[in-house]
């Protein structure tokens, strides 16, 4: 693959450790944290209805709006107010893994330009990146609020082409999510697989251009890319 001139960050799980809204919401269901899977996908799940229905709401409110889904279903008691406050709260305090702020370093000092791109709504976002002490590391931050579907709904990725002024081909979406690879794939746009735990590929979709355990590790290989075309 040619050298990508800019890289495109998922946020979520991808920059951010979701630990503690993983705990979060388990208590909210009353300790059962094998809950929680079921309301990620649940919230992913009608995320995608939003979209292709035509509604938006913020990510914050299908996170809670699935919470309460979640706890109806297992025959706990859950008000919204609680429910909002299990995902909203914590997911604005999430902490970077170990590997992002030295990784995202060294991508930058290999010449890439570096923006997110997160399914988060924009306020909600910059608090996390602030919180998180990775806001400087990113030339632009972008939300899917300005477009108002999700991700993987190819405006997501094409906003953010089209204000860079850049080709897909000339663009890397770095994600811990299958799903979100797969967006960025189908409207052309390089990928790169954070095989974070628990985290899997789809089998059903070309595999993502590179596959690596942790954000140091891209920044190797991306950088082995640029010193082999140089020497073309």
């Amino acid at each position: 693959m040619p050298k990508p001139k800019v890289l495109i960050f998922d946020v979520n799980e991808t920059l951010l450790d979701l630990a503690p809204l993983q705990t979060s919401v388990g208590k909210a269901l009353g300790g059962r944290e094998e809950l929680v899977p079921l309301w990620f996908s649940t919230m992913l799940h009608y995320s995608l209805v939003e979209t292709l229905t035509g509604s938006y709401h913020s990510f914050g409110e299908i996170g809670a709006a699935a919470l309460m889904m979640v706890a109806e279903t297992q025959g706990i008691e859950l008000d919204h107010q609680d429910a909002k406050a299990a995902v909203v709260i914590p997911i604005l305090s999430l902490p970077p893994h170990e590997d992002v702020a030295a990784g995202l370093k060294m991508l930058a000092e290999n010449g890439f330009r570096l923006v997110s791109l997160t399914n988060s709504p924009a306020e909600g976002a910059e608090t996390q990146l602030s919180n998180a002490g990775l806001t400087e590391l990113f030339e632009k931050r972008y939300s899917v609020e300005s477009v108002k579907v999700y991700k993987p709904h190819p405006d997501t990725y094409r906003m953010v082409l089209r204000d860079l002024g850049i080709k897909p081909e000339q663009a890397l979406m770095v994600a811990a999510h299958a799903w979100d690879l797969a967006g960025a794939k189908a409207v052309g746009l390089q990928t790169a697989f954070i095989a974070r735990p628990g985290t899997a590929l789809y089998p059903n979709v070309a595999r993502p251009d590179y596959v690596v355990n942790d954000l140091p590790a891209l920044a190797k290989v991306l950088r082995d890319v640029a010193e082999s075309e140089a020497k073309k």
